[in-house]
């Protein structure tokens, strides 16, 4: 961390020097200063070619092809620059599924992974660990590391058994950290030496979210309480500045730093001794206006607590950098000062939004597994009746979501054992692509967009993002309302006495794929109601109630409401990530009584096929089984939403729309169409 007392005297010896003789003037042009530049790549999700799988086409505003680019320009201007990788690399786009895919028939990945094929070729000097990095499994990711041609890091994961290399229980898995001796020419054309120590740190949520692949593999430290301990054993051996990697959102300062953080570089850059923050996970950018009032955040040097920090957003489309200002003091080197920024390449409001061209390098170190993706992904499963389009998944029942839990509805029920018979299956399942996090322009293309018509796999993967598994739950009704007021949290309250404008989303604390939909039973959500519950799922208003005419219908057509819904069992079929995660009601490893091996994308994948084949094509029709309340009110209300400012956004909600909605003439600021929708309609 930048040693304050050390910079005031630096600052004091300058204004004394300027008073000294001509003599003391030369020695201080001829004192040496080292400029340092720290690049960082974060939540590239193997988005390493600047290619949308699922419409086919080229995509400038993403992709590693396109931030290499960045990389090499700015790395170029620099008189000295390391390159980092936060983590999250190895899941999250077809490339990623395709090469997990022959692994799990293979047994193999079939040699060196396409991330690190591209990135050996741009002189990383450490990645971290993300948390997505063990989705498909300890052996995969052992195998896929062993191409990168630089070294890995991650101070909080431990070994419990079956380790690889000879690491032993309550050993670190992975190196927590290393130290660099970094070559580096100085302002006087000297090369000096620099030892920049790097430490990574991943949520340990990862105990929840890769239960399947990590219980009795792994344990996990918090990310402050592992920095507490490592950083000081770098400092020891003689790391000059230290540069913390955590996979890890910002979090707040109000949030205690306990080892269960996920979001802890708010509370990491208090931790003695650390000089740069480059982090990820979140996928948004730090620094930019999403932070504006963060408690001691600096948005024009991009500091947290005066330490320097950025985060470059996801899928490649931004680049982080650092740039550091630094002096020789006796055998010791001091910050002088910092500046963090994050570099786009792509703006949509520029009069040239594409600002760099695709590498073409990174393209032709994967240009085989590029064309091997596009055969994967258009491999056929079926057909659909209807679009299902997630351009209004945020207010109304959707198509994306119901074929969703259509397929772990018929799943579970075919794995139900004798014992479980005859209890209501319901599905939770939560719009993955509605919008991403209205932080970036290019969140405003993130919709699940699959025409009716053949289906192939990247439609699947398209409607399910992740490689979640397959879990079911046993809850009560109760437990299944309070689920639903969680949920409830994505919206903003509604004051029906208002003329003025009010939006709907509330993007800032829920984020959407926490959004779950029980499809089986009815309910409305009041929107004029407080919450009873934050974006965690925390209490914060025992009194509140949205969700309102709560009820299933048995098979003969009884309607179950009230205390018989809420003493009533139901199973709810769900993936790994929420069943296990605890933060839902009924979520949590005491509720869980099934897990298959299926993913929630193969058993969607089957539905399409079986149905296809039984009916000759699917029907992902929304039921309608949730709606708003209607507001009665004497004020004109002005409500709006916001969703995907396109042609196809536009017919569809034309065509689909539940409640009487009108587009705006004005987008917003990233791009996004806006709609009021009336609220007060029956």
């Amino acid at each position: 961390m930048l040693n304050k007392k050390l910079l005031a005297i630096a600052i004091a010896s300058a204004v004394g020097l300027s008073a000294c003789s001509s003599s003391d003037d030369d020695n201080d042009v001829n004192s040496v200063q080292v400029n340092l530049r720290i690049l960082e790549t974060s939540d590239l999700h193997t988005n390493i070619m600047d290619y949308d799988y699922y419409k086919s086409k080229y995509d400038p505003t993403i992709g590693l092809a396109r931030t290499a680019s960045l990389i090499k320009r700015h790395g170029a201007e620099a008189d000295n620059f390391v390159l980092v990788d936060n983590g999250d690399l190895l899941q999250g786009s077809p490339m990623g599924d395709y090469i997990a895919n022959v692994h799990k028939h293979d047994n193999t990945i079939g040699g060196t992974h396409p991330a690190y094929k591209a990135m050996n070729t741009l002189g990383y000097s450490v990645g971290n660990i993300g948390n997505h990095e063990f989705n498909y499994g300890l052996d995969f990711l052992y195998e896929s590391l062993a191409g990168a041609n630089f070294p890995y890091i991650n101070a909080n994961v431990l070994c419990e058994s079956n380790c690889w290399d000879g690491i032993e229980k309550g050993e670190n898995l992975f190196k927590p950290y290393i130290i660099e001796e970094k070559m580096v020419l100085d302002n006087n054309g000297d090369q000096q030496t620099i030892k920049i120590g790097y430490i990574g740190f991943v949520p340990p949520q990862i105990m929840l979210w890769d239960k399947q692949n990590l219980t009795d593999r792994v344990s996990v430290m918090g990310i402050v309480e592992s920095a507490e301990k490592f950083v000081p054993m770098m400092k020891a051996e003689g790391a000059d500045i230290i540069v913390a990697i955590p996979h890890s959102g910002i979090g707040t300062p109000s949030a205690p730093a306990d080892v269960n953080d996920e979001n802890a570089t708010w509370a990491l850059s208090q931790v003695e001794g650390i000089d740069a923050i480059t982090f990820g996970h979140s996928h948004s950018v730090f620094p930019s206006s999403t932070f504006e009032g963060l408690e001691n955040a600096d948005l024009e040097k991009g500091t947290i607590n005066g330490v320097a920090a950025v985060m470059p957003g996801r899928w490649g489309d931004n680049l982080g950098i650092i740039d550091f200002t630094l002096t020789l003091n006796g055998d010791s080197w001091t910050i002088v000062d910092s500046i963090a920024k994050a570099m786009p390449i792509y703006d949509k409001n520029a009069e040239m939004p594409e600002l760099v061209a695709a590498d073409v390098v990174i393209r032709d170190a994967v240009a085989m597994e590029h064309e091997l993706t596009k055969a994967y992904v258009d491999q056929p499963i079926g057909k659909a009746s209807s679009d299902m389009y997630s351009f209004l998944t945020l207010v109304q029942d959707d198509p994306s979501v119901q074929i969703v839990s259509n397929a772990q509805i018929a799943k579970v029920q075919a794995n139900l054992t004798e014992n479980l018979q005859g209890i209501p299956v319901l599905s939770a399942s939560a719009p993955f692509k509605a919008g991403g996090r209205h932080s970036t322009t290019a969140d405003a293309e993130s919709y699940v967009q699959v025409p009716a018509g053949e289906l192939t796999y990247k439609n699947a993967a398209d409607l399910y993002l992740y490689p979640n598994t397959m879990v079911a739950l046993k809850v009560t009704g109760k437990e299944v309302k309070d689920w639903l007021e969680c949920s409830a949290n994505q919206f903003n309250q509604i004051d029906p006495n208002s003329a003025a404008p009010q939006y709907l989303i509330n993007w800032d604390t829920h984020r959407t794929y926490n959004f779950d939909v029980i499809d089986g039973v009815n309910y409305k959500i009041d929107v004029t109601q407080p919450t009873r519950f934050d974006g965690n799922c925390a209490l914060v208003d025992a009194d509140a109630n949205r969700i309102v005419d709560l009820s299933y219908t048995e098979t003969d057509g009884t309607v179950v409401t009230g205390d018989d819904f809420a003493s009533k069992t139901f199973i709810i079929a769900s993936n790994n990530y929420r069943a296990f995660g605890g933060k839902f009601a009924g979520t949590g490893s005491d509720y869980v009584i099934m897990e298959l091996p299926d993913s929630n994308r193969e058993a969607l994948a089957q539905y399409i096929t079986d149905e296809t084949a039984a009916n000759g094509e699917v029907n992902p029709t929304a039921d309608n089984n949730w709606d708003f309340v209607s507001i009665n009110s004497a004020t004109t209300l002005d409500i709006r939403f916001e969703t995907q400012d396109s042609s196809v956004a536009d017919q569809f909600v034309i065509d689909y729309q539940q409640r009487p909605m009108t587009k705006l003439s004005q987008a917003d600021e990233l791009g996004f169409a806006v709609y009021q929708i009336d609220l007060t309609a029956n």
